[in-house]
């Protein structure tokens, strides 16, 4: 069965990246783009719909509102970058919730509830652990060529790719993203969010400071590790968890 999608956001950027996942993965279709709730409620006089993409903080009409708005709402799944509106989110039910910026494999988990009749009570029982961006059924060794995230920079939704990412470095309210082939890349974005958004399988916490991807390190001894020429401290904290990685 395929999911008729209504993508609803105020940002261009933001539509765009979730109508490229959809496209992504069979059994979605895009059956509507909306900039805003109003526009999202008279579509769905007229289109029927299966899932909705829904930003909450746009003009006009809250996303929250505009749920709590409608008599038979198809499924939701909130697309955000404020966190503040969670616990309202799972208070109308909807079958989960997205913070900006989504990883695609991140998406591919909350449109498995949506494929498995999925509720806020699933919410934090994600169905899809290891899917990647480019081989749904294929599991590998390495990230996979077209695994990406996507980060805003002045006022842009920029990619990534994750094979490209040397390592992270946490710089208060920000990050520093360094990768191999351009500048890097400073993001309003805690670590430990970002940590949760990296494939854990390629990449690991080191430091309070730093997440480096394992096959990047050069060298390492039990104190540093050596990552395009950089030494990056180990951590006490994370030691005993690097030494299980690295077999030191």
């Amino acid at each position: 069965m395929t999911l008729r999608c209504l993508l609803v956001d105020d940002e261009p950027p933001a539509l765009e990246i979730i109508e490229s996942y959809v496209d992504m993965v069979d059994g979605l279709e895009v059956v509507g783009k909306c900039h805003n709730a109003i526009q999202a409620f008279g579509l769905l006089q007229s289109t029927p719909v299966d899932l909705m993409f829904l930003d909450i903080k746009m003009p006009k009409l809250l996303g929250t509102d505009f749920v709590r708005s409608l008599r038979q709402s198809p499924k939701v799944i909130f697309t955000t970058a404020y966190s503040e509106y969670a616990i309202e989110g799972y208070e109308l039910d909807v079958v989960d919730y997205l913070l900006k910026p989504i990883p695609f494999e991140r998406f591919l988990r909350a449109v498995s509830k949506a494929m498995n009749n999925g509720s806020s009570a699933s919410i934090n029982s994600p169905q899809i652990e290891s899917i990647s961006s480019s081989e749904i059924d294929k599991p590998s060794e390495a990230p996979t060529p077209n695994s990406f995230l996507y980060f805003r920079v002045d006022r842009k939704m920029v990619k990534v790719f994750t094979r490209d990412i040397l390592y992270v470095e946490s710089l208060k309210d920000y990050v520093k993203i360094v990768t191999e082939n351009a500048r890097p890349l400073v993001v309003k974005q805690s670590i430990s969010s970002l940590e949760e958004m990296l494939p854990e399988t390629h990449f690991l916490r080191i430091h309070r400071s730093f997440i480096v991807a394992v096959d990047k390190i050069a060298a390492y001894t039990p104190s540093f590790v050596d990552v395009a020429g950089q030494e990056l401290p180990i951590g006490r904290l994370f030691h005993k968890e690097v030494g299980r990685v690295l077999k030191f």
